[in-house]
């Protein structure tokens, strides 16, 4: 069974698309055929960090010039890249029906795929919001400040709102230390759980890290380099990919990844 997972964050800034690439290369070494959609559109930029050309992205598929299938992009790391269009106004202000229809084309990743990644755009924006609501799991990045705190929690209370999304995993980035990480997550959870009716999930932290920062400079990501150097974020990883996989499931009668049910049309 494929299993789907977006990557949310209710602003810019805090990590997103370098935890995505990284979970998304994690997940393949830990056994999983993997897949990375971004759908941060019009800002895309998965392809920079894996050092990918991206030729064909969404947006050719969003146009109907291609099929999602033209536009996979097999990476060196084992994971399977379907690239969104950077820099395109068109792709930023997609309307629900481009939305639901994108959701439907997934499907055809389904028998090569374990595992689906969508690397959300950050803030509580509609697009973010419809690719959240269609996931199994959210994960939604944090860090320890107080403007972090405060965006994520309005992007978990939209998300709760407009769409009855329930549960949400949570992953503190750019921490010094695992208990660090957990004080932060505490603080955030008191103040979301004060408010709404929603269960968080603490997943693990990503270490405050000058080779993850190089790695973006040099469009390498870090986990595909194995170094006995990179051993904190390796591990660091690792506990975010397993306990997200064991994370808690919401369920839900919208639009759905690889839901064979879904109605032909939506508006």
């Amino acid at each position: 069974m494929t299993q789907s997972i977006t990557i949310a964050s209710g602003k810019g800034g805090v990590g997103k698309t370098c935890i995505s690439v990284n979970l998304s290369i994690k997940l393949a070494q830990l056994g999983r055929k993997v897949s990375l959609l971004d759908a941060d559109f019009g800002l895309a930029n998965s392809h920079i960090l894996m050092g990918c050309n991206a030729k064909k992205t969404l947006s050719d598929v969003v146009a109907g010039r291609n099929s999602i299938e033209d536009v996979i992009e097999k990476t060196s790391s084992g994971v399977q890249l379907l690239a969104g269009g950077s820099g395109l106004l068109d792709m930023l202000n997609l309307d629900n029906k481009a939305r639901y229809q994108l959701i439907r084309n997934v499907e055809v990743l389904r028998g090569s795929t374990d595992v689906l990644i969508v690397d959300a755009p950050a803030g509580a924006s509609d697009s973010a919001i419809t690719f959240a609501a269609a996931a199994d799991r959210v994960l939604v990045a944090i860090v320890g400040e107080p403007t972090s705190f405060m965006d994520g929690y309005a992007f978990i209370k939209a998300a709760h709102v407009e769409t009855g999304l329930s549960k949400f995993s949570i992953v503190v980035n750019m921490a010094r230390d695992g208990a660090e990480a957990k004080r932060h997550f505490d603080k955030f959870q008191a103040i979301a759980l004060r408010f709404l009716d929603v269960e968080l999930t603490y997943v693990g932290h990503v270490p405050f890290s000058t080779a993850l920062r190089r790695s973006i400079v040099a469009r390498k990501p870090l986990l595909a380099t194995r170094s006995e150097g990179h051993r904190l974020e390796d591990e660091a990883f690792t506990t975010i990919a397993r306990n997200l996989l064991a994370a808690p499931v919401n369920t839900g009668n919208g639009l759905r990844f690889f839901d064979g049910n879904l109605p032909a049309e939506q508006g």
